[in-house]
């Protein structure tokens, strides 16, 4: 068998052109999205409803904080999210290696949800809940993208793919977190919403732990490796010798590196306005947008409630079903641990569709809006996949401005359709239309920087740093979480004297200025970038 792609002979066999690993990849980091995305679908709602809970919007009790600390733990929260995996990448390019950095985060992240659905017996429970899923998420989420980028042998346009689709899994997993972790909270009690996020976290991790023998080699410590037999029986130290990487000059690896520091400087600021989808517009969707619906209206939400569930949802398991037949006579209890996950999903959309259609009325969920980037992501994801891999393909460095300017046009939707509320309202009915939009194109904008931007730094980075390179392009998102809560937390004095499209418009002018620069200066980053493409 010719060795297309790295690791075992399994790995070789595709699903959709692509490397079956990709996909134990894919499914891995689905479940531990759908942690984060449905538990930080809840964390503000929970935060600031009234403590005796709100019987209008149906909510159960919370904590009743103001909207400014709220959205400030908020920040801190997925910006720390963010600046632990430096420290996570560090400890697996020199200790664990990759696996069972994934393997060992994993298993925090579980137990740090399971604390927060303790939160109902005590309030330590939810700050140390908290505290395990920041240092959790450190050691998984810069190691699983590292093991991405090693899938493949070449550096071109089927690596910028190969991202896009596991893009397409992470998009997958916050799909289905938002939307039942969501419900889940809103309707039944938040600590059943927090709960849930971990069930499937665990799910993951024993998807990914009983498959790992797919990658052979890749993701396992410098000494592992060394000891490692693969399929084939030949040892790993020989096949490193035969495949020793060309040694890249100094000034090249200087250079390369220069280009992942502006890629993440920018990226910062894409983040810092795309982050306002879990504290500011989701304090837009709770207080500002009309979510009651009757008669025709509620009937054609819950059928199209029901299609952008139940369609998406289909086509994962359609790959899932793809997956099984590449790999289940090796790795079974690996496939059957997904199939469990997968049947359980399925029972919980089909109970949640069927009580919505019981029900007399129906109010659109807050946390409902943000399914619509994942929903998003999971349509186009393909088309752009498609796109990098065409002539039309554009550089790395208008790529990121193209997702900056996108994002900056989403929030002058949502500027636009704000104008008519009075300063210092706390309550409004502007039409759903204008979050749908923004979500939109933020999504658009995101399929243009993030999965590109993880894969540049795959390509970027000296392979002996590759763990720690995608750790420090993480700071951009701690930056941009932590400065994105304080921001945040001027809405209502900016409400009060400027109004709300004023509180907006900030979120407009500044990523498009910098998506401006960043077409300026791209001649120069395409020259640093020394033929990486």
């Amino acid at each position: 068998m010719e060795y297309r792609f790295g690791g075992s002979a399994t790995n070789q066999k595709t699903v959709l052109g692509q490397p079956s690993g990709l996909f134990v990849l894919f499914f891995t980091e689905m479940w531990e999205r759908f942690s984060y995305y449905g538990m930080r679908a809840l964390l503000v709602l929970f935060l600031i409803t009234n403590v005796l809970g709100d019987a209008e919007k149906g909510y159960a009790p919370g904590w009743g904080w103001e909207r400014a600390d709220a959205v400030i733990l908020y920040g801190w929260y997925i910006g720390l999210v963010y600046l632990t995996p430096i420290i996570g990448g560090l400890i697996a390019d020199k200790f664990t290696g990759y696996r069972k950095a994934v393997i060992i985060g994993a298993v925090i992240m579980t137990v740090g949800h399971a604390s927060m659905a303790f939160e109902v017996f005590a309030d330590w429970f939810f700050y140390i809940g908290l505290v395990l899923l920041i240092l959790g998420n450190g050691m998984f989420k810069p190691n699983i993208s590292s093991m991405v980028g090693q899938l493949y042998k070449s550096q071109g346009e089927e690596k910028d793919a190969g991202y896009t689709i596991f893009y397409m899994g992470i998009n997958a997993g916050a799909f289905l977190g938002i939307l039942l972790c969501g419900y889940i909270g809103e309707n039944i009690g938040w600590h059943y919403g927090f709960g849930l996020a971990g069930i499937f976290m665990f799910f993951g991790m024993l998807q990914f732990y009983f498959g790992q023998k797919i990658f052979g080699k890749i993701g396992l410590s410098a000494k592992a490796e060394t000891d490692f037999i693969d399929e084939r029986g030949i040892q790993a130290e020989e096949d490193l010798l035969k495949n020793k990487p060309e040694e890249v000059p100094a000034n090249v690896t200087r250079d390369r590196i220069i280009v992942i520091s502006i890629f993440a400087l920018f990226t910062t600021f894409f983040w810092w306005a795309f982050e306002q989808a879990g504290s500011s517009m989701t304090i837009f969707a709770s207080d500002y947008t009309d979510r009651a619906l009757t008669g025709d209206s509620a009937l054609i939400f819950k059928i199209i409630n029901t299609i952008i569930t139940v369609v998406p949802l289909l086509v994962i398991t359609y790959v899932l079903g793809m997956l099984f037949k590449q790999t289940f006579k090796k790795f079974a209890l690996s496939n059957f641990w997904l199939g469990l996950s997968f049947a359980i999903i399925w029972g919980i959309v089909i109970w949640m569709l069927v009580r919505e259609f019981q029900s007399d009325t129906t109010e659109v969920a807050a946390s409902w809006f943000s399914v619509l980037n994942s929903l998003f992501i999971i349509l186009f994801a393909p088309l752009f996949a498609k796109f990098w891999q065409s002539r039309f393909n554009p550089t790395g460095p208008i790529k990121f401005a193209m997702g900056l300017i996108l994002v900056g046009i989403g929030f002058a939707a949502l500027a636009y359709g704000s104008m008519d509320i009075p300063l210092g309202a706390k309550t409004a009915s502007v039409s759903m239309i204008w979050l749908v939009l923004a979500f939109l194109l933020h999504t658009l904008g995101e399929l243009c920087l993030s999965p590109v931007g993880l894969s540049y730094v795959s390509k970027l980075a000296p392979v002996r740093l590759v763990g720690l390179m995608f750790g420090i392009w993480f700071i951009s998102n701690f930056l941009a979480g932590v400065i994105g809560g304080w921001t945040a937390s001027f809405m209502d004095p900016i409400l009060d004297e400027h109004g709300l499209s004023t509180f907006f418009l900030i979120f407009t002018l500044i990523p498009i200025g910098a998506g401006i620069i960043m077409v300026l200066i791209s001649p120069i980053i395409k020259r640093m970038m020394h033929g990486i493409r």
